[in-house]
């Protein structure tokens, strides 16, 4: 029987099928290989998250909240908490590569599922974008320090920065490290997901030392005196107000629960060791960012983060007066940075994958290499189009946008969780969301909407023109390309 149009839009993927596609094969019966265990796959959540947050958005969450950040790194840490257990017992159910996106097909239908999509391509695109423009930053302190040489001004600056009055053009400049970086990470991609995992994690273990590195230094200069006033934004934001906004600003930073779920179709026993990787890449994480920057504020008063570029590296300067404590700290952060957008591109080409698997998108993007077993042509166009946004474009106006993303994933994962308990009550036993199927999820919800609503008029404008652009490819493509037609 022919489907309506309404039933297109609310057409499901039955739970097996969502759940074992990556065994059968995508375009030309290839099919993604299961290589990584807990380890590799815990570490990938880890790399994806630590850096980004701690290294970079202080400069930008401080001056909003001043002292309180601390509240706002706390309430995304909750916020993201309560989303992980949603995760965990999905991705019990449905250990396919595509996280939510993979979730919401499985749940709430194709319609939304594709909608999920554009928010995970944005989330992932301009995450990619933002750190490797961060990269930069820590990668010019580091060569200051140890050679005395710094990349030329209009080598390392964006095209379209943010000024007072709006966007500002200036056609001489170029942001060229981060180019670079990206396309580093493309050829480790390609070159296959066992050996990307393996460097990730190395790279991983050598982020986490430079993180207590930092925290030790740091505490040596505590002064109590810099939590005084708690609430002292300089942004003009006021009491919780500025918390709030400030953790719309560091939510981001959680987007690593996101990648581990989008490793579905590459894990051995998914249905244990998913769960598993994103219970523990949160544990891990919300530890050392919490460490991280009660050690940051109590170093230095909250005035001086505004604009302060590569600040953790400044922090240990100037409560050692020594170069070196900074010069370690910025190799760290270099190779730190590095392992955040190599995860962050990994979980782009993945979902791009999921997406052309089912149809929606053309079968370019899930052409897998013969030898390596990956996406190499969509890893391409993913690094092409990451590289050139993070060399032409201020990270001012990427880091609320990758939060509007994360946000709007997590809030249909929670919705996933009460639809397929309701739909699939026979589901083999597994992780579940403690407490029923309705209060974590629907807690989940209300922070995720607490902490949008605070986010910029402009981030609301633009999502809105992206999911326009997203419409339009599903009306025009997608509905008709589906291979559930």
């Amino acid at each position: 029987m022919a489907q309506t149009f309404g039933q297109k839009l609310l057409r499901t993927k039955p739970v097996t099928k969502a759940g074992e596609e990556g065994d059968h094969g995508g375009h030309g019966g290839a099919a993604l290989g299961r290589t990584l265990g807990l380890f590799p796959l815990t570490m990938i959540g880890v790399g994806a998250t630590i850096g980004t947050g701690i290294f970079f958005t202080m400069a930008e969450a401080v001056p909003k909240a001043g002292p309180s950040v601390i509240l706002s790194f706390l309430i995304a840490a909750i916020t993201a908490g309560l989303t992980a257990l949603c995760y965990a017992e999905l991705a019990f159910r449905i250990p396919a590569s595509g996280s939510s996106y993979s979730f919401a097909y499985a749940s709430v239908g194709e319609f939304a599922a594709f909608i999920m999509a554009a928010c995970l391509l944005l989330e992932y695109g301009l995450a990619g974008s933002a750190t490797a423009i961060g990269w930069s930053d820590y990668l010019n302190n580091f060569l200051t320090n140890a050679f005395h040489w710094q990349i030329p001004e209009a080598l390392r600056s964006p095209m379209i920065v943010a000024g007072p009055n709006g966007a500002e053009f200036h056609p001489g400049q170029f942001n060229l490290p981060p180019i670079l970086l990206v396309m580093l990470c493309g050829f480790l991609l390609i070159r296959g997901t066992k050996e990307s995992a393996t460097t990730n994690a190395v790279m991983v273990m050598i982020k986490l030392c430079i993180l207590v590195f930092f925290a030790a230094i740091a505490f040596s200069g505590f002064d109590q005196k810099n939590f005084v006033p708690f609430f002292n934004s300089s942004d003009g934001h006021t009491g919780m107000a500025g918390v709030a906004a400030a953790a719309g600003t560091v939510f981001f930073s959680f987007i690593g629960l996101d990648t581990v779920a989008t490793a579905g179709e590459e894990v051995k026993n998914p249905t244990r060791n998913v769960p598993l990787g994103i219970l523990g890449a949160l544990a891990i994480v919300t530890v050392f960012y919490m460490l991280v920057a009660v050690a940051a504020i109590g170093a230095q008063p909250a005035a001086l983060f505004k604009g302060q570029e590569a600040g953790l590296s400044v922090i240990l300067q100037n409560v050692t007066g020594q170069v070196w404590p900074a010069l370690i700290l910025s190799a760290g952060a270099v190779i730190s940075v590095f392992s955040v957008t190599l995860v962050t591109i990994y979980g782009q080409t993945r979902i791009l994958y999921s997406i052309s698997k089912d149809g929606l998108v053309p079968k370019f993007f899930q052409n897998i290499h013969a030898r390596t077993r990956t996406p190499a042509h969509n890893t391409v166009v993913v690094c092409i189009v990451i590289g050139l946004v993070a060399a032409l474009v201020d990270s001012n106006f990427l880091w609320d946008m990758v939060s509007m993303g994360t946000l709007t994933a997590f809030i249909v994962v929670s919705i996933a969780v009460p639809v397929m308990r309701k739909k699939d009550p026979d589901a083999p036993q597994g992780f579940r969301v403690p407490l029923g199927p309705y209060f974590v999820p629907g807690l989940s919800i209300v922070c995720c909407l607490y902490i949008m609503k605070d986010l910029s008029s402009t981030t609301f404008t633009v999502f809105g023109v992206w999911m326009v652009v997203a419409l339009l490819v599903y009306f025009l493509y997608g509905l008709r390309n589906s291979k559930l037609n």
